[in-house]
């Protein structure tokens, strides 16, 4: 079977690469943004984790804690092209672990803020959460990952200068 070289099938090799970059660069910027937004104040983060009540006070301490060093990690890996596919694995798991968690949130009729990209915790007193939108973001950001996790091959990336190859020649 030909492909017209107008038809999708025929300009996805040419595209491909260039979506495999917007989505490092766009997943590398969230992380980055998240966990930049946390660093500065790791007790908040530990507080946020703490208002999903779902493990003990001194768990989700340390969890908030680590949490914006693996994130902001993550956005530098992702932003060089550096090990791609194990970042962009890394990135979907805490992405599960995210959207599982707004999800058991708003089941249990929790009132609180993610925390996603900042501060998060429980709202106050006639503030209502958002936890649709929040869902419906995070598993745009999981799509991101998972783009990367076929193809972890892009221009620009520290991966294929390491390997020595070229986009092209990448299939994965």
């Amino acid at each position: 079977m030909t492909v017209h070289p107008a038809t999708p099938a025929a300009r996805w090799p040419a595209l491909r690469p260039w979506l495999g970059v917007a989505a490092r660069l766009g997943l590398a910027t969230v992380w980055l943004v998240a966990g930049g937004a946390k660093v500065g104040d790791l007790a908040a983060s530990g507080r946020a984790v703490n208002a999903y009540q779902v493990m003990p006070y001194d768990v989700a301490t340390v969890i908030g804690a680590a949490l914006p060093f693996v994130e902001l990690a993550l956005g530098l890996l992702l932003l060089a092209g550096l090990a791609t596919r194990v970042a962009a694995g890394v990135s979907a798991a805490l992405l599960v672990v995210f959207v599982t968690g707004i999800a058991s949130a708003w089941a249990r009729g929790l009132a609180i803020d993610c925390g996603c990209f900042g501060s998060g915790g429980q709202l106050g007193a006639g503030e209502t959460p958002s936890y649709l939108p929040e869902i419906l973001r995070d598993l745009g950001f999981l799509a991101l990952a998972g783009f990367l996790l076929i193809w972890p091959r892009t221009p620009f990336s520290v991966d294929g200068w390491l390997a020595g190859d070229t986009v092209e020649d990448d299939d994965e």
